[in-house]
């Protein structure tokens, strides 16, 4: 059933797709080209439940190619908006989200780097990754695994790590859960005991060295590591024919 001709791009976006698995009948949110494409996969496939915005206004039952606004839509409901943060604040939801920076607790900044009253670059601002975190699942892909975007301490907090968490309630606590991020070279998550990120699997061609040295951190390694899965074939026909015909995915990888 594994298809090896599979490449980086698509072996992220089944990683990102698998971080959405046993979430049955929720907002699946991802936010971003990559991410949408994996949570498009992922209601094609294992969790036909999950609704699904256009990325405009309707939750749509079929799947949507990326890249076509004027495709035909199944509209099962109209979700302006406003309405999302009704299923913000109900927990409702699995969001995907970017980070420019991310430290070993979790805490995410996209923001700014820098000083906060003088950055040297101004990003999105914290936008709506506070209410996320304290509210809804949470994943991040980050396309650009280094030592600037993996960091020992980010330079603001826009989403809330597991260490900020743990001085809040406990109905906040319970809420808060950091699924998983993906990398271009691995996926990572936070399933210890001291709640810090640590490797799952190394992607196909990455090495488990490479990752350490392209985090700025102690990154923990448990003694077993998987490689990260293949794509079956199922999955590689819907992202390259279904989803993504025009091959969107692949912009956000940098050719060596």
């Amino acid at each position: 059933k594994m298809a090896n001709d599979a490449t980086i791009d698509e072996v992220c976006v089944t990683a990102i797709a698998d971080s959405f698995r046993g979430d049955g009948e929720i907002l699946c949110n991802p936010i971003g080209n990559v991410p949408v494409i994996a949570g498009r996969l992922a209601k094609a496939t294992f969790e036909p439940a999950m609704v699904m915005t256009d990325t405009v206004s309707v939750l749509a039952a079929n799947t949507i190619p990326i890249g076509e606004p004027n495709a035909e839509k199944l509209v099962e409901a109209w979700m302006p908006y406003r309405d999302l943060f009704d299923i913000v604040w109900s927990g409702r939801r699995h969001i995907v989200m970017g980070a420019s920076q991310i430290d070993p607790h979790g805490n995410q900044n996209f923001a700014a780097i820098g000083d906060w009253k003088k950055p040297k670059a101004q990003l999105l601002g914290l936008r709506g990754a506070p209410g996320n975190l304290v509210n809804n699942t949470t994943s991040y892909w980050i396309p650009n695994h280094s030592t600037r975007s993996f960091v020992q301490k980010v330079d603001i907090v826009s989403g809330p790590g597991y260490d900020r968490i743990s001085k809040l309630s406990s109905e906040i606590q319970q809420n808060h859960e950091i699924r998983k991020i993906v990398s271009n070279l691995g996926v990572f998550n936070f399933s210890n005991a001291e709640k810090r990120m640590q490797l799952v699997s190394n992607h196909p061609d990455v090495t488990v060295e490479e990752i350490i040295a392209a985090t700025g951190f102690e990154l923990l390694v448990p003694d077993e590591i998987e490689e990260t899965r293949m794509p079956t074939k199922e999955e590689l026909k819907l992202i390259r024919e279904v989803i993504d015909p025009h091959g969107l995915r692949k912009s956000e990888f940098v050719k060596k």
